[in-house]
Parts: structure tokens; sequence; C-alpha cells
């Protein structure tokens, strides 16, 4: 069977990456890592990505979306990778799939045209510090009223979101969906600091706070939003992984010792030619895990598991060698080199490590 994007999909990756070359190049990036007393959310970005219905891929054409699939919210997770660009694309997108997947009418109706035309950024609230993301990693808990108490962390932009998805559990540890306005009583947010510059995280504390549960936001909905954060965030990695490659070997191809390119070593030239490999399989790892969560396919949790094991370990790879093969230069704050090393070591370990991925995937092949 021959696999590709079409050309539709192709398309709409190449309007993200054009716009952000643009509007939003590194230098735009380096104006959000340094100013880190910002919310690291810049409004220009964001409404351009509104405006191509990046926020509006996943959400159904009568609420105002473009009515896609994770196929195609891909593409555009890649892209926001290679440029290593900012904001809660992720987080909102999420947010927007939880109440579309277990939403009533009614929820769906209020929150989903907002979350697609970028009115209103959500983020989702799915485990506690430490705690896995399979699930079982949740810490806040939910009483019979709808109140939430316990903490959520690491939760992405927290500080400038509008609607919280918390996954907490109830008495009988029941896991399930809640929706918390920005402002409810007892929530705090406390700012956590991050080596990645190019986003702003932090923990949520809900201390009794009146929540509403979606409608139909149990165990399921809460496994297949994080299936589908995993496919995403693997899509970001490797877009990473690809810009940081390319990057790099159109360095190495100038720069000479001795009188020559030093991409011409063989030693050079084996560890890039490998690293091309490694990320040219993890794209399509990832290809293949959002298109079998499109058509539910049989196979899909290994589909993602690869996906994200695969993703992991090339973004981790491709980006230190970006470090390494560019020389000194690459160990400067100047360069933008740490940009894609400390994003990639940031994203790696979210929705399950390697190494997680990698033991679901033994457990599921058993």
């Amino acid at each position: 069977m021959f696999f590709a994007l079409t050309d539709e999909q192709q398309a709409f990756a190449s309007t993200v990456t054009d716009f952000l070359a643009e509007r939003f190049d590194l230098e735009a990036v380096r104006g959000v890592v340094e100013d880190t007393d910002g919310d690291g959310h810049p409004l220009t970005l964001w409404k351009g990505l509104a405006d191509q219905g990046a926020l509006a891929v996943l959400v159904p054409e009568e609420h105002d979306g473009l009515g896609l699939g994770l196929l195609d919210a891909q593409v555009v997770a890649r892209a926001l990778g290679a440029g290593v660009a900012p904001g809660p694309w992720l987080a909102t997108v999420l947010a927007a799939e939880a109440v579309r997947l277990g939403g009533s009418a009614e929820q769906q109706s209020r929150w989903l045209p907002a979350l697609a035309a970028g009115e209103t950024v959500g983020t989702v609230a799915l485990r506690g510090e430490g705690g896995t993301w399979d699930g079982s990693g949740i810490t806040v808990d939910v009483t019979d009223g709808n109140r939430l108490s316990g903490t959520a962390s690491p939760v992405d932009y927290p500080a400038v979101a509008g609607l919280f998805v918390v996954a907490a559990t109830d008495s009988s540890g029941t896991s399930g969906l809640y929706l918390v306005e920005a402002g409810a009583s007892g929530v705090s947010v406390r700012d956590q600091e991050t080596y990645d510059g190019t986003a702003r995280v932090g923990a949520v504390e809900f201390a009794d706070t009146p929540a509403e549960a979606l409608a139909d936001g149990g165990p399921d909905v809460v496994a297949a939003l994080l299936a589908r954060g995993a496919v995403l965030n693997a899509a970001d990695l490797v877009g990473v992984a690809r810009e940081a490659l390319t990057r790099t070997v159109a360095y190495d191809r100038d720069r000479t010792q001795f009188g020559v390119p030093v991409g011409s070593f063989q030693a050079l030239k084996h560890a890039l030619a490998d690293l091309h490999v490694a990320v040219t399989m993890a794209e399509h790892a990832v290809l293949f895990a959002a298109h079998a969560v499109d058509t539910n396919d049989p196979g899909t949790a290994v589909a993602i598991a690869v996906a994200g094991s695969k993703a992991s370990d090339a973004a981790w790879d491709a980006t230190g060698a970006m470090i390494q093969f560019f020389g000194g230069i690459g160990f400067t704050w100047e360069h933008e080199a740490h940009f894609f090393y400390k994003r990639a070591r940031r994203r790696a370990p979210l929705f399950g490590s390697a190494a997680e991925h990698r033991e679901h995937l033994a457990a599921l092949t058993m």
C-alpha cells in the first residue's frame, strides 16, 4: 500500500510553515525565549494560526471548524515543532478534542467555536507531578457534587487559559473529564520554571473547585485524549528532529576544516545518514499512528507506542547532534541550536517517554 499525505494536507503544512517563516521566525522565537517574565503567548502568532485554521483543524464544521482528522492536525504540529514555535496550540487543540469527544451538544456549542477561533485558550490538566501518562497518574479527586480537589502538574500555559479540561477520579477510582473556567473559586496557578523557553508551564491547584462534568467524558474518552496527545506531541518532536538535522547538514556542507567541508568526513557522513534514517522512520511512524487513530485501526495502540518511542529518540539524537556538529558556536546562547535541543528534551517525556512507550509496546505484543 502506498501511504502519503494528500496534496491538500501538504498544502496545509506549507501554509503553516510559510506563515512561520514570514511572520514568526527564529528571531521572534528568541524574543519569547528571552522575555522570561512574559506569558509566552504572542498574540500575533496566535491570531495567525487562527486565521490559517490551525486551531480549528479537528473541530466539526457545524461548530465553525474544518472537520478534519488527526492526520491533518499532525502536519500543523510538525510545522510548529520545526519552527520551535511557542504558544498553547497543542493545549487548546486537546481541550477542544475533549469537548468534541465527550461533551454534550450544549457543551460543544458553547466551547468549540470559541476554541476554534482562538477566542478562548484551552489547556488540559491530565496528571500529577511525576505521574504516568497512561491514565493512572491522575492526582485530582472529584466529589459527587462535581467539586475538584488536588494538583495537576505540569500543565501547559495555565496562566493564559480560559478553560481547563481536568482529569479527575471519583470515590470509586473511575476517571473522567471536567471543565473548569478560569477564575473559578479554589483555582490557583503556580508558575514552574522550564529550561525550554518556547513554553510556559505551571501547576494548577484545585481546592473544592466547582466543575462541570463532560457528559460522556469517562475513562474511554480520557484514554482517547491521551492517545491524541501522544500522536500530536510525537509530530512536534519529528518536526524538531527534521529541522535540526536539515540545519546541521546545511551547516556542515559549508563549514570547512583542513580546506574541505567537514560534511565530507566519513565519520560525520555516516552519523548524519543514520540520523536521517531514524528521523524518516519516526516521521512515517507518526503518520501511521495518526491514520490509525482516524480509522480506528485495531493496531492503534501499537502504532502510537511505536510513534512515541521513535519520535522521542529521533528528536533527542538529532538535536544533540546539532549541538555537537555545529562545533563551538552550537554551544553558545547566541545560536538557535539550544531552542531545538531544549524543546526536544522537554517534550520527549510528554504523553509517555520513549522507555514507557517501549514497555507498553512489549506488553501489547507479548
